[in-house]
């Protein structure tokens, strides 16, 4: 882990949404991209960070529309799902 506080501190907020779903999804997003985010970046994920858990995972499964603060590239990050790892035995596609 980061010896930065300020990662430190995104890290664990990201992991620790309330859910396990929402942890895999935003800590995931965080884990695989935060390395490469500029301050303006960093600022969009703090502010996705205060939304609702239902909320961010609509718009990143596309089921809703995005708040219009949070839409642009770094949403569109964030709707690619490729981040996410599946549990091994939950990925049943084509079985």
């Amino acid at each position: 882990m980061d010896a930065d506080p300020y990662l430190r501190k995104l890290h664990f907020r990201a992991h620790h949404r309330g859910t396990r779903e929402a942890d895999a999804m935003v800590g995931g997003f965080f884990d695989q991209y935060h390395a490469q985010w500029s301050a303006e970046d960093y600022a969009w994920f703090e502010r996705l960070l205060e939304e609702q858990d239902v909320d961010i995972m609509a718009w990143a499964l596309q089921t809703a529309e995005p708040d219009p603060l949070l839409a642009g590239p770094m949403m569109d990050l964030l709707q690619r799902l490729d981040f996410i790892q599946l549990p091994e035995g939950l990925n049943t596609a084509g079985k």
